[in-house]
């Protein structure tokens, strides 16, 4: 129970047929999760004391280090025990795969959303709905509740460094959108935009899973566009803010995902029984695979710009690249940081 500290407890929650029966018809997780309580070594402990032979560890990225931890700690002991990654993130950032479990349910869901910014920003003068999704270094979920949407004006992720004012900033931006249709709708995932709030990387500001913590960046990017609107046009801005994010996390797995599940756990167990151990399982190009462990931690799945997938979408938003003019002259040119 509880994740890696539920090695420690050691609370256990029997599985059987009857008790899983219906499980795939719930959000959350019927065995509960914790951040953070990773100790390698009393994990291990724990595995050897129960005499396991067999562990699914089932999460994001942060889980999977931990799994990569663990198998190397169990090999070398030299302990006969299979240890199975299962890519189960919403944000979709797990390297390698062709996407995570979840992730499909949470676009499908974010939509919805979007959907309900879009009304209450249409609904009134100079109406401005933001959304703000999970994506803390990954802009999948926004990137493609977005191309999903399609009523999305602006959509903003932690792979594109974006700025307010001057020449191509989002303030210039949001003002011709408002003169043109009058509302509008802004996208943007809560990794984004974090070096505008103060917040750098490599900071020791971390939660218990070692998460850098973060500002929120959709209160601070309202503050702002309320404070510009105001300074420029002197009126009010109708700005509705909307935070689904634990809405998204805990709602049911869709009909996609619950099937691509099956598929997960199926390749998993298969693995296991026939004798292999330190591997995460997942589709690469459509075909299931084992993967190491340690090849699908070694770095985050993120949005590739150059890619079509972003062109698509700054097509279907017409927002602003970001490219700022270079000083000495008047050819764009991209940010440093980018």
């Amino acid at each position: 129970m509880d994740g890696y500290r539920g090695f420690y407890s050691r609370n256990t929650l029997e599985l059987n047929p009857k008790v899983v029966n219906d499980i795939h018809k719930r959000g959350g997780t019927m065995l509960g999760t914790s951040r953070g309580g990773h100790d390698t070594a009393k994990i291990v402990d724990s595995i050897q004391d129960r005499g396991i032979n067999q562990v699914y560890i089932i999460g994001g990225d942060g889980t999977q280090r931990g799994a990569a931890a663990i198998y190397e700690e169990i090999r070398k002991r030299g302990m006969k025990v299979a240890v199975v990654g299962i890519p189960k993130t919403i944000d979709n950032d797990i390297a390698v795969i062709d996407r995570s479990f979840g992730f499909t349910t949470a676009v499908e869901e974010a939509q919805r959303a979007i959907s309900a910014a879009h009304t209450e920003a249409e609904s009134t003068e100079n109406g401005i709905g933001l959304v703000k999704l999970m994506g803390r270094y990954s802009g999948y979920i926004a990137m493609y509740a977005t191309l999903a949407s399609r009523d999305v004006d602006l959509c903003l992720i932690p792979e594109v460094p974006f700025y307010l004012e001057g020449e191509g900033g989002i303030n210039e931006f949001v003002l011709k959108r408002l003169k043109e249709n009058g509302h509008m709708v802004i996208v943007v995932a809560e990794g984004a935009g974090q070096e505008l709030l103060g917040i750098e990387k490599n900071t020791s500001t971390r939660d218990a899973s070692g998460n850098q913590l973060l500002h929120d960046v959709g209160l601070w990017l309202s503050a702002k566009l309320k404070e510009h609107f105001c300074a420029t046009k002197g009126e009010g801005l109708n700005l509705k803010y909307i935070d689904p994010t634990y809405m998204i996390r805990a709602i049911p797995s869709n009909g996609s995902d619950n099937v691509y599940c099956t598929l997960l756990a199926q390749s998993g167990i298969h693995g296991a029984m026939a004798g292999y151990t330190g591997y995460t399982v997942g589709p690469i190009n459509g075909r299931h695979a084992y993967i190491p462990i340690w090849r699908v931690t070694e770095k985050q799945n993120q949005v590739n710009i150059a890619d079509r997938m972003w062109a698509r979408l700054l097509s279907s938003t017409h927002q602003p690249a970001f490219i700022k003019p270079h000083k000495d002259d008047n050819e764009p040119q991209q940010r440093a940081s980018d």
